[in-house]
């Protein structure tokens, strides 16, 4: 049912400074100042996989995700450019260009903002899991594809959008391989996923080697990486590709404000990625908050506010030349493990990557973009739910079909393709799925009155099960002058399911046979009497029980030889 009225827009961080107390302070700001740390690396790495300058990312991390956890519906999520937009965005730079992106980006939030307005928040957790993590996998492929032109060094120019062209261009430059890219993606890559994570340490460690491992996971490990990396580039003077060398380093000043030039032509030309962008960061958004909401005991999420937020954010950092934003599962678990306890430790997670482009900018132009490679590589294979491919065989044929096709879809084609695909498979195998269980049994054993015969009807009567109620009067015998169906285990009928009971009472009128109905449900009944059918039946033929329609017929008469002929 669609929602009748609108959703107020109340952020949560309001509910929170109610009641906010001082002593959350502290922790608030240490989990936004590591959480900004953690974001810095990744907001300039997801924005160059992206195929746009570094510090887009950057601008999009410090106002989206301000916008975001000052007007979200999440008390600890955390906001900004996300590794599940990468292959999205350069494909429609690739294809439309950077101002088109940034047109589509707003209007996107724009389309969020509308789903929380209306409250169709609750709708994006319809989307079946065998999809999401089809088209996660998916992403996750991509991105590492796409990365292994920095982590080899190759010397392409620039990589194809498309997935069978990425490869052949890899495949013909693999002869430029460069020995110290190599050795600093590597390196990277081992020094992320071997370093102390904060969220895998135990609460109270035990010993010095536990107390050190403990001590040593409040820096993050991509920026160990990045330092590192960065220090071996310029001390040794490695021919490598850097930040500085590509784009000319990050500029120290706050973002300017540009309209991007718009057009209704060119709008009309964006419907899809506006729609892949907008459905994109509904999703990442809503599960991050559920992941938030499992890992807390603060207060739910609210995931209309949440969307509306979502959609403020996308629609304002297009015009400082931001690219997509949304929930960020890493950075918010992050923020979690670090003892966020508001919206506050979001915000000061922002002006934390604000203080930094203007303090440290420079510093980012000896940054390898191998190092970089390395620590996506770990984002790629991090995003993926690789596990539920082994777990393939535990599931019936219509999991297994939804969930790969959405993954090579989504590889081959893009996103919108695939959960389209998806969509159309996993309703199809839905309705295939609820007509099987529906059934029209006869009922034996009990006796019954001569010409009477009673069927049972189990299951959902909607327009994929009909064929079994048109199948009817051939299952009936020849002396047949009554067909009693009892619907006690029928809960709800569509419009499909009354058209096949009506056209059932034609077909039995002509033979001379009545048809009652027993036991009816309130919603079908409901339908079946705002439809006229009951009056088409006769008020006597729907009866509250089995047994009403089988003893003295509803007119007066003594059984089942006075029944009214037809």
């Amino acid at each position: 049912m669609l929602p009748t009225s609108l959703h107020p827009f109340r952020p949560r961080l309001l509910d929170a400074l109610q009641n906010y107390d001082r002593r959350h302070l502290p922790a608030d700001i240490g989990a936004g100042i590591t959480v900004g740390i953690v974001a810095l690396p990744l907001a300039m790495a997801f924005a160059i996989a992206s195929g746009v300058n570094p510090e887009q990312g950057i601008f999009t991390a410090i106002i989206a995700g301000l916008l975001i956890s000052a007007l979200g519906g999440s008390h600890v999520q955390i906001g900004g450019p996300a590794g599940a937009f990468i292959v999205i965005v350069y494909g429609i730079v690739e294809r439309y260009g950077l101002a088109n992106l940034l047109i589509a980006t707003s209007l996107a939030g724009v389309l969020l903002f509308l789903l929380g307005l209306f409250k169709l928040g609750a709708l994006v957790r319809y989307i079946p899991v065998s999809i999401v993590i089809g088209f996660t996998n998916g992403i996750a492929v991509l991105i590492g594809l796409s990365q292994v032109k920095d982590f080899l060094g190759l010397q392409i120019d620039k990589l194809p959008a498309d997935f069978f062209t990425q490869i052949g261009v890899l495949a013909r430059h693999l002869h430029t391989t460069n020995p110290a890219a190599v050795a600093i993606a590597a390196a990277s890559l081992a020094t992320v996923v071997l370093w102390p994570k904060s969220y895998q340490m135990d609460v109270e460690p035990m010993g010095l080697r536990g107390r050190l491992r403990r001590w040593s996971a409040h820096v993050p490990g991509t920026i160990v990486a990045l330092v590192a990396a960065t220090l071996v580039t310029a001390l040794f003077g490695l021919e490598v590709e850097t930040i500085g060398s590509r784009f000319g380093g990050i500029p120290q000043t706050l973002p300017a404000f540009e309209l991007p030039e718009f057009s209704w032509a060119t709008a009309k030309q964006l419907l899809f990625p506006t729609v892949t962008i907008a459905l994109l960061g509904a999703i990442e958004s809503l599960l991050c908050a559920r992941v938030a909401d499992n890992m807390t005991d603060l207060p739910r999420h609210d995931p209309n506010q949440e969307l509306m937020a979502q959609g403020v954010a996308n629609f304002v950092t297009p015009f400082f030349g931001g690219i997509p934003a949304t929930g960020t599962i890493a950075r918010t678990v992050t923020n979690v493990r670090a003892g966020a306890a508001s919206p506050v430790a979001g915000v000061v997670h922002a002006l934390t990557l604000l203080v930094v482009v203007l303090a440290a900018a420079p510093l980012a132009l000896h940054v390898p973009l191998a190092s970089l490679a390395g620590i996506l590589m770990f984002v790629a294979w991090n995003m993926g739910e690789w596990r539920e491919f082994a777990r393939l065989k535990q599931f019936l044929l219509p999991y297994r079909t939804v969930m790969l096709g959405t993954f090579f879809l989504t590889v081959v084609f893009d996103l919108t393709v695939a959960v389209e695909a998806g969509l159309m498979a996993a309703c199809a195998f839905f309705i295939y799925r609820m007509s099987a269980l529906f059934s029209v049994r006869p009922v034996e054993g009990a006796p019954l009155p001569d010409g009477v015969q009673v069927f049972e009807l189990f299951g959902s009567l909607f327009f994929g099960a009909v064929g079994k109620i048109e199948e009817l009067p051939g299952r009936l015998a020849t002396d047949t002058r009554v067909l009693v169906l009892e619907m006690h285990r029928v809960i709800s009928m569509d419009t499909s399911g009354l058209d096949a009971l009506e056209q059932l009472h034609r077909v039995l009128h002509r033979q001379g046979i009545v048809l009652m109905l027993a036991e009816v449900n309130p919603q079908p009944l409901g339908l079946i009497r705002r439809s006229g059918f009951e009056a088409k039946l006769g008020p006597d033929c729907i009866v509250p029980k089995v047994s009403d329609a089988l003893g003295d017929n509803p007119k007066g008469g003594n059984g089942a030889a006075d029944w009214p002929q037809i």
